[in-house]
């Protein structure tokens, strides 16, 4: 597996509201123990700090320096928003309503990010790891969520490689929820169904439900997996089936 460099990763955090929108997140949930998978320079980990909550982020982007990863969003900040003004029919532009705002908002959530990030990675909030393996034990977590990437990189990851992750937050996490269910080209993933079947074959309950947050056009729903009472820890694939897909992470885009 090759090294990631900081030039394959594209930097593009949202806010604590959003990810509270996106995953339909309770006060409840708020005060459980979460973790974030593939969190970036999201801003929900800073906030939750400044609540006296506590979540831990993981992503191999914190393998990298306050001062590399501001770099890098610098060096993106303006090519992924062309991006969103080229492609703005597949937006909804209600509460952002503008690629202008919308590079304001993100920019803002990965500011108080990057504040955060260099404490947050001296008392372990910040982690250097990534799907489909985290190195936590069993039930750490009462809530894994995933932003952005699980089904979004549906082209770029395989079934094989979303079936062992999403199982791996249900190792870690008694409750797992992903946003959204959309790829990269604003279609249902292909692995949805799938992931959803997988799921049900190892004795976990699978549900789509509908949030109230759509920026990315039709991408309302969030895929909650959680185990049933007398669910023993799912069975994680084979280590000759994760080797067969030669895969390594990936970063989020817009």
């Amino acid at each position: 597996m090759s090294v990631i460099t900081i030039n394959d990763v594209y930097p593009w955090g949202r806010s604590f509201d959003e990810y509270c929108r996106m995953f339909a997140l309770s006060d409840a949930d708020l005060d459980g123990r979460i973790i974030g998978c593939a969190d970036g320079p999201a801003a929900f980990n800073a906030a939750m700090h400044q609540l006296g909550r506590r979540v831990i982020s993981c992503d191999p982007l914190y393998a990298f320096s306050t001062n590399e990863i501001r770099e890098r969003i610098n060096a993106r900040a303006v090519e992924l928003i062309a991006a969103a003004r080229s492609a703005a029919e597949r937006f909804v532009w209600d509460r952002i309503h503008s690629p202008d705002e919308l590079g304001r908002v993100r920019l803002a959530a990965m500011e108080q990010f990057l504040d955060d990030y260099e404490p947050g990675r001296r008392h372990g909030r910040y982690l250097p790891a990534s799907l489909p393996s985290l190195c936590f034990a069993d039930d750490a977590f009462d809530l894994a969520l995933c932003s952005h990437f699980l089904l979004l990189y549906s082209d770029q990851l395989p079934l094989a490689f979303h079936v062992q992750a999403v199982r791996e937050m249900c190792r870690v996490a008694r409750e797992a929820r992903i946003f959204p269910l959309l790829d990269m080209h604003g279609r249902r993933s292909s692995h949805l169904e799938r992931v959803i079947a997988a799921m049900e074959d190892s004795g976990l309950s699978a549900e789509v439900f509908t949030v109230d947050y759509e920026f990315q056009r039709g991408g309302n729903q969030m895929l909650r997996v959680a185990r049933q009472p007398e669910t023993k820890q799912p069975q994680l694939l084979v280590a000759a089936e994760v080797a067969a897909t030669g895969l390594e992470p990936v970063t989020r885009g817009l």
